[in-house]
């Protein structure tokens, strides 16, 4: 066979790898070698010396197979290179199973990139001494235009940029699980994830290459990345380096998809965005299913509201004489007269006592308790909760199945909980909060403002940075929409705060049509002061929630405070600035039957008349047993549905944990009459 037919198959091999879907790589190679290899593998005889050189010793042929000679495609993960053709010669038989044997022992360097269609020279003329005119062949390939770049970067430029989306896709299909990927597919689908459905077409596509990718043996693992990585494109080749990544690269590492969420958000979503519902999937969901049927506590997830039989004797610090007759069998509570609206300011020179006090020396003797509820007691609102089925097994982390709510389902302060969830901290020598658009009908852009001692002034502008007194606004809400808004400043170095007069106030910077004022607290060493400015702010109108003077040795005093904290106001049947009779007193129910350090004990007054006309949630995840925590965001979610329905009978009234100061005044009677101010 001559030189020419062998071309002409050489040609037509080419073709056909050129047809195929793939583009052309170089595998790792020294070019060098590879020319050296060409032609060491000649038969013997077959490539002897032609004048000078041996007769395929060409300089066109050298430059075509150190510029191609090493180039392969891939096809069902597997290489083919420009070698692998059949002759029906035995001499470039042999040299071309030689290279195709090299070339395919090395692993893929990269693309193949090339500016022009064409490599090698097809033929060249020689005139020999005689005249005659000789026409030599060489290695020629042409190709189709898609194979000649037009980029204006350089050849190595592409190489790099296609190297990396090689590499960060195989790292990407290694370091995700595709668990992880139909999870959060499964949070998208239930719109829990924010911007989540630009990234639905994308996950879906790599969850499909991901699953391709694991059921191949690991040689063909790379050759399948090189391939690939050529078609997907960045956004699903680097989807490791993407906001999506990380959520991906969290949740495989086994970080609480509800924290995953959060860094995920954090990285995409706006300042005041939040997401909408507890983040759980269809998974998560039966696993917990199985869990609660395999421990007997499917009929323990149905709650009510708890009732005079729910409790015991043993169990409760005091009763009145009607209660103490009803622990077997609940009845409304007698009739009491109501006391006329009275002033706080009233009981300032009253004894102060401490819980351990009232507990040991004082319920024992008692026979009736009214206690008096003042404006800043809204937050203390509990209900206490119990099973629908009696006898069911206790989800929680104490002996029985009762439970607590506060008001607005909460186990602590509603502007604390949501300043918590904008970012905001809550844990400081000193707070200052506001919140207002509660049922999303006042989207004026309220600012929280505090001079200090020395004239700093703490607001919007320097939001997020720590003053030299340790104060800082960290939640500075602008477009509340219809969500709850609110902004805070906390103090957390006692150190480092001055001493002298801070001054609180709220500035209405833009009117944006709201008709209603807002909420404020000032909690100082855990004790809440509550505010509530009701008036319509116009606008760049400023209010004054409270000025105080700080002293290290004598902590606050209050100099001026909103005149709306001594407005009578009904919460929950029962109205402020009076008196009213107390049926039981007793301690939350994980300290009951002696039980110790289970949580922050909570001291409950069950108030006559006191009802809660919402329907609470059932439970909440920081009660659960230990064994049922790894499910917590779907009893988060059960929590929320299996809510309290309403009802007359019910134990409401006012609870105070030992973890936060307040005070209470409480009137006693028994063998003594005393008015006392209960301080927690």
């Amino acid at each position: 066979m001559e030189f020419k037919e062998f071309k002409d198959l050489f040609q037509q091999h080419i073709t056909k790898i050129l047809a195929m879907d793939s583009p052309l790589f170089v595998v790792d190679t020294d070019k060098d070698e590879l020319w050296d290899l060409y032609l060491n593998s000649f038969p013997e005889g077959t490539n002897v010396i032609f004048r000078e050189r041996r007769e395929y010793d060409c300089s066109c042929c050298r430059h075509f197979i150190k510029t191609f000679g090493n180039v392969v495609v891939i096809k069902n993960n597997k290489l083919i290179s420009i070698w692998d053709f059949k002759t029906k010669d035995e001499k470039y038989q042999t040299v071309i199973d030689a290279l195709s044997k090299f070339i395919k022992s090395k692993p893929i360097q990269n693309i193949f990139v090339t500016k022009i269609n064409f490599i090698g020279t097809d033929s060249n003329f020689e005139e020999f001494k005689d005249g005659t005119i000789h026409t030599w062949n060489h290695f020629y390939v042409k190709l189709p235009k898609e194979f000649a770049s037009t980029s204006a970067k350089s050849e190595a430029s592409e190489m790099g940029s296609y190297r990396d989306i090689k590499n960060v896709f195989k790292r990407s299909l290694e370091e995700i699980s595709e668990d992880s990927i139909e999870t959060t597919l499964e949070l998208i689908s239930q719109k829990s994830l924010y911007k989540g459905e630009e990234w639905k077409a994308t996950l879906n596509k790599f969850l499909t290459l991901h699953k391709a990718y694991n059921k191949l043996p690991a040689k063909e693992k790379d050759l399948f990345c090189w391939l690939k990585a050529s078609k997907v494109g960045g956004a699903v080749g680097k989807i490791k380096n993407h906001s999506i990544g990380t959520l991906l690269i969290d949740i495989t590492n086994g970080i609480d998809l509800n924290e995953a969420v959060k860094k995920y958000e954090a990285i995409v979503a706006p300042q005041n965005y939040k997401r909408p519902k507890a983040i759980f999937t269809k998974k998560m969901i039966q696993e917990a299913q199985n869990k609660i049927e395999e421990m007997g506590m499917l009929n323990s997830l149905g709650r009510r509201f708890a009732t005079i039989e729910d409790i015991t004797i043993n169990n409760v610090l005091f009763a009145n004489k009607n209660s103490l007759t009803q622990m077997g069998a609940y009845d409304v509570f007698d009739e009491l007269l109501k006391e006329s609206t009275v002033s706080p300011k009233k009981f300032d020179k009253v004894e102060e006592v401490s819980t351990e006090t009232f507990v040991n020396d004082i319920l024992p003797r008692a026979e009736k308790i009214e206690v008096f509820l003042e404006n800043k007691h809204s937050p203390n609102f509990m209900s206490v909760i119990a099973p629908e089925n009696k006898d069911s097994k206790t989800m929680f982390k104490w002996d029985n199945n009762l439970s607590w709510t506060y008001q607005g389902n909460i186990t602590d302060s509603m502007m604390k909980v949501a300043v918590k969830a904008a970012g905001g901290n809550i844990e400081g020598i000193l707070r200052s909060s506001i919140m207002w658009n509660r049922c999303g009908d006042n989207r004026n852009d309220f600012d929280l403002h505090c001079i200090e001692p020395n004239g700093n002034h703490i607001y919007y502008p320097n939001r997020g940075r720590a003053q030299q007194s340790s104060g800082m606004l960290d939640v500075d809400i602008i477009s509340p929409g219809n969500k709850i808004a609110v902004e805070n400043q906390t103090w957390t170095d006692f150190n480092k705060m001055q001493e002298g007069r801070y001054k609180f106030y709220v500035h209405c910077f833009s009117h944006n049509g709201g008709r209603k004022g807002f909420a404020a607290e000032l909690e100082y060493d855990g004790e809440i002061h509550t505010y509530e400015y009701g008036k319509e702010l116009h606008q760049n109108e400023i209010v004054i929630i409270a000025e105080l003077d700080f002293s290290k040795k004598e902590g606050i005093t209050f100099i001026k405070e909103l005149p709306s904290t001594t407005s009578t106001k009904t919460i929950w049947n029962l109205q402020t600035n009076q008196f009213h009779p107390v049926s039981v007193c007793m301690y939350s129910p994980n300290y009951w039957d002696d039980q110790k350090g289970i949580g922050n004990r909570h001291y409950f007054f069950i108030l006559k008349e006191c009802i809660n006309e919402t329907s609470p949630n059932g439970f909440f995840n920081e009660f659960l047993r230990e064994d049922l925590m790894e499910f917590k965001r779907v009893f988060e979610a059960l929590g929320s549905k299996m809510r309290v329905d309403p009802s007359e009978e019910q134990l409401s009234g006012l609870g105070f944990s030992s973890t936060k100061r307040n005070s209470l005044i409480c009137k006693v009677e028994g063998n003594f009459t005393r008015t006392i101010k209960l301080i927690f």
